[in-house]
């Protein structure tokens, strides 16, 4: 039976059904974008990613930490703990923050609100600002102590950005593609 038949064969008096009530929320799917794009990361230590999103509740720019266009993530370090700042991942890596916004669509991410993993580093807040992104919401603050992240907020209370730490409803979104009963769907059924 082919997809047509299986339509025609619907039957009118079939209880109508009700929307679905356990589906994620706003919040939840643009947190979970920025944790999917962080599935990308190669750094061995921090995976982290973020979502641009705009008043429309429309996805703007995604982006994850990564090595800049062209520079090969075999060539370049990925360790933090190094003898020489060379050998070391900080000098190279672009952060999701940055990623997100060079990576927008068409779209301007003026007055839009940024999902990311991690509290933005200072070097981040600054991009954040320039780029008139007005919200920032995040997942983890565990370098709140350190002065990169002082600064952030100190900056971002002077620009009058606003930033608010995300609290999970849920441990975990599973994604399924077994959801879908592709099978059935096939034409050549």
């Amino acid at each position: 039976m082919d997809l047509r038949e299986k339509i025609e064969n619907i039957s009118l008096k079939d209880e109508p059904q009700k929307k679905r009530t356990n589906y994620i929320d706003w919040t939840d799917y643009f947190m979970a974008t920025a944790f999917l794009a962080a599935k990308r990361s190669k750094d061995p230590n921090y995976q982290v990613g973020a979502c641009v999103v705009n008043k429309e509740n429309k996805i703007v720019g995604v982006g994850y930490n990564g090595m800049p266009k062209g520079c090969d993530d075999d060539e370049f370090p990925w360790g933090k703990n190094t003898p020489s700042p060379l050998d070391s991942k900080f000098l190279y890596v672009c952060h999701a923050e940055m990623n997100a916004i060079l990576n927008r669509n068409s779209a301007d991410v003026k007055n839009c609100t940024i999902y990311v993993g991690l509290f933005p580093c200072n070097e981040c807040a600054k991009i954040i600002i320039q780029s008139g992104i007005t919200e920032v919401v995040y997942l983890s603050d565990k370098n709140a102590h350190k002065p990169t992240n002082v600064a952030s907020k100190k900056m971002f209370d002077a620009a009058g950005v606003k930033y608010w730490q995300y609290k999970p409803k849920n441990n975990k979104i599973v994604i399924s593609f077994t959801d879908i009963d592709w099978d059935s769907m096939s034409p050549s059924k």
